[in-house]
């Protein structure tokens, strides 16, 4: 498979800054058994593909973090 050398264009209205993750200190969702991480940097909220590294994170401000949080306990993003 080809990788693709197209950058990634900031979204229209991204009001965050590009953050320097290369020093965060990646914690683990679930115990060391799942594939998502997070880390606090700057006053964010990263959160990465911890078996891809290396791609993009997701930048959340506190008060976006806290709404995924909240969706997520009460069960907003269950398939069933």
């Amino acid at each position: 498979m080809t990788e693709s050398t197209t950058q990634q264009r900031p979204v229209m209205g991204w009001d965050k800054p590009e953050l320097d993750l290369s020093g965060a200190d990646w914690q683990s969702s679930s115990r060391g058994l799942g594939d998502v991480e997070i880390a606090f940097v700057e006053g964010f909220i990263a959160m990465r593909n911890g078996d891809r590294p290396d791609n993009p994170s997701l930048i959340f401000t506190p008060a976006e973090w806290g709404a995924f949080v909240s969706g997520a306990r009460e069960g907003e993003f269950d398939l069933t």
